[in-house]
């Protein structure tokens, strides 16, 4: 699962639309075919996405995290950075794509150990800046 973090200006539809949009068209290579959403009112211009971005979206059942395993695994990856509750409106998108990148170059059992940075946009990814951004976050 390729993390996206997108700035919007509230949690309406029409805001969620625009922000994964913009986000999801920026991934060079393999863009995700689908992804999977809970039952949030602000994925109410889900169509509107799939056209926007070719990327179809499906819904979980309700209370039924299971669905949705990857998801739920990278949510608890990103409480690392941003508990929950945490109000986006005071970061930058560069801040948010800064909070991505460790997310996004960190290998995953799921994806043979490979990293989603690897898998959605192998002829982008760079190992030089993935270490060097390693060791300027201190880890």
């Amino acid at each position: 699962m390729f993390t996206v973090l997108s700035k919007i200006k509230d949690a309406s539809a029409e805001s969620a639309l625009s922000g994964f949009s913009r986000v999801l068209n920026r991934i060079e290579a393999q863009k995700p075919l689908s992804t999977t959403y809970d039952q949030g009112r602000e994925m109410a211009e889900h169509q509107r996405l799939t056209e926007a971005a070719g990327v179809k979206v499906y819904f979980a059942d309700l209370h039924s995290p299971w669905q949705r395993g990857i998801n739920e695994n990278t949510n608890g990856l990103l409480r690392q950075y941003l508990p929950k509750g945490t109000d986006l409106s005071g970061y930058t998108q560069a801040r948010l794509d800064a909070i991505a990148w460790p997310l996004n170059t960190r290998p995953r059992k799921s994806m043979s150990f490979r990293c989603p940075a690897e898998w959605f946009s192998p002829d982008a990814f760079d190992f030089k800046q993935h270490h060097a951004s390693l060791f300027a976050l201190g880890h």
